[in-house]
Formats: structure tokens, C-alpha cells, sequence
């Protein structure tokens, strides 16, 4: 089977946030293309004693991903171009042209399984579909989420950070909003550790499959958690349909700057001493953030850190 190749020019600054944006559009695997200068722990890792010096970093990258010959490319397209454009609101992510040729057969799907195993937060298990669970962790929380549903398996630390809050706030009467829900992997966290009820909110219609899925293979009752398609930062009616005053968490794993224009406006569904918890921050944004968590009245509570990513939590007081 020969495969439809497509190269999407994009920024290097901004590539794990449009690689999230394809995931979330359906593109199963990408390829990065870029001139970056490894890192010294990536030099440590690599097993030579002197490396070449590369090309100087030009700030472009190039991402390819690969769909069937079958597949129906321009409707993946279209929610890829789709993408795109809810990203350009808030970032400058390149002209993001993509150019389209062919490529011998791979099994790209399966290709994800080499990468993506079993692995730990702490005490939670996120484990695939195709692997099993070892007997020494049958006293372990265990999340199954698959890499092809949905943006969100866990791996990523910003992730890791909101689900290490989430086990600190989380209780038996907690009410959960989780602001950009992709596969609704916080929501599962969330109700695992006993949360009453989740809603989640997105601006892909996809993540009502993709949490439905996760949250039936979780073994989630049917109701724990509803999902509403929509931009909360600016649509009114979505706002009166997630409600005011009525959560003891919001869970917001997204960007900086998608954070600010959302944390005046998200106060207002928090109930009086209700928990912010907001990830996706790169560290050069940190003091962004929290003087936007500031500026809205709320009071920092914990700012927690894993490699270059951040997580700051704030209580509405």
C-alpha cells in the first residue's frame, strides 16, 4: 500500500503545541523536521563522544504525517486546517502550508505501539490497550487510554502536573470542570479519585467520541461526565450551560495564552473557595500566568514544576 505524505510548515517554538493540534484532528504519528540544537541531556543520551555541529536554528519546522491512500484526506484536512485556525487566534504558528506527495507502504498505527507502553505517575497506572497489567499492580489506580483516541494519554508533563493536584483536591463531593477536555483523561483521573461529577469542555466536536470511548473503557458510570463543544472564553451560552458558582475544581491543562484571556471569565464558574488548577505553561510564562491568576482575585496557592513546563494552582477566595 503506497501512502499519501503531507509536510506542514510551522515554527520550531510552537511544534509540540501544532503536533497536539494535528492529534487532535485525527493524524495518528508525526514526524518533526527542525534545525534545534540538542539539549545536553539529549548529547548524554546519544551514544557518540562528539557530535557535529549542525546547521544554525532558522526557527522552522516541519512536521509530516502520513494518511492511507483510502483515507478520506480532505475531510482529515479540513479539520486540520480547522486547527489551525483555532491555534492562529492565539499564537503566531507560521504560514502552516502543507504540501502533499506519496510514500512507499509503513504501518504507521502500529508504529505507535514501539513508543507508547505502559508506564506510572506516581501510583497511576496509564496503560494501552494491547499491553497487560502485571500482577504487582493490581493495587495501582489504572487509566486505559489509547494514543489514537484523542490528544491526552498522560505521557506529556504538563498532564502529569495537573493529575499530581488533582490527587491533592480531588474529594468524594468534588464538582469538576476540565477546561479543553481532549481525550478527558483529567476527568477520568478525577472521578477515579472519587469525584462526584466532570464536565468538560472543548472546541473539537471529536472529544464527545474520544471522552465517550475512554470513559466506557474506564469502566466510568454513564453520567459521571458530561461534555459541551464550545468556547467558554467568549460564548455566553456556552458559559450558562457548564454554569455559575458551581465548581470545587477547574482543571485547565491548555497554553499561557489561551490561560489569561480564560482565567477572568473561569472565576465565575468556580464556587467560593474553589481550586484553579492550570498546566500547559511553558516556564518563561510562569509569571504570566500567575499575575493573570492575581489580576482576576484569585490567590496563588502551589506552583509546581517538571522539566521546562509549569503548573500554577489558585484558590478562588
Amino acid at each position: 500500500m503506497r501512502w499519501n505524505k503531507f509536510r506542514l510548515k510551522t515554527l520550531s517554538e510552537v511544534e509540540d503545541i501544532v503536533i497536539s493540534a494535528l492529534a487532535e484532528a485525527g493524524v495518528e504519528g508525526v514526524e518533526i523536521e527542525d534545525k534545534v540544537p540538542l539539549t545536553e541531556d539529549d548529547k548524554q543520551q546519544m551514544f557518540v563522544d562528539i557530535l557535529p555541529d549542525g546547521p544554525a536554528d532558522d526557527g522552522i519546522a516541519y512536521l509530516n504525517f502520513y494518511l492511507e491512500e483510502d483515507a478520506d484526506k480532505e475531510v482529515i484536512l479540513d479539520r486540520v486546517r480547522a486547527k489551525l485556525e483555532e491555534l492562529r487566534q492565539f499564537m503566531d504558528i507560521g504560514d502552516c502550508s502543507i504540501e502533499e506527495s506519496q510514500t512507499e507502504d509503513k504501518d504507521w498505527i502500529n508504529n505507535w505501539k514501539e513508543f507508547f507502553h505502559q508506564f506510572y505517575v506516581d501510583d497511576i497506572l496509564i496503560i494501552p490497550s494491547w499491553e497487560e497489567m502485571k500482577p504487582e499492580d493490581a493495587d495501582k489506580m489504572v487509566i486505559h487510554i489509547d494514543p489514537g483516541t484523542a490528544f491526552g494519554t498522560g505521557m506529556h508533563e504538563t498532564t502529569q502536573l495537573c493529575m499530581r493536584q488533582l490527587k491533592k483536591y480531588v474529594t468524594s463531593n468534588t464538582q469538576l470542570l476540565d477546561v479543553g477536555t481532549g481525550s478527558g483523561i483529567l476527568s477520568i483521573v478525577a472521578l477515579k479519585l472519587g469525584a462526584k461529577h466532570a464536565v468538560g469542555t472543548d472546541l473539537d466536536p471529536c472529544a464527545i467520541s474520544a471522552a465517550k470511548e475512554n470513559l466506557e473503557v474506564n469502566q466510568i458510570p454513564e453520567g459521571a461526565m458530561d461534555v459541551m463543544i464550545g468556547n467558554i472564553i467568549d460564548d455566553a451560552q456556552v458559559q450558562e450551560q457548564v454554569g455559575y458558582e458551581k465548581y470545587d475544581i477547574v482543571v485547565a491543562n491548555i497554553l499561557a495564552d489561551v490561560l489569561v484571556p480564560l482565567t477572568p471569565v473561569i472565576i465565575h464558574q468556580m464556587k467560593p473557595g474553589g481550586i484553579y488548577i492550570t498546566s500547559g505553561i511553558i516556564d518563561e510564562k510562569e509569571e504570566t500566568v500567575v499575575e493573570a491568576v492575581k489580576s482576576a482575585g484569585l490567590q496563588v496557592a502551589e506552583v509546581t514544576h517538571q522539566g521546562e513546563w509549569v503548573s500554577v494552582t489558585a484558590r478562588k477566595v
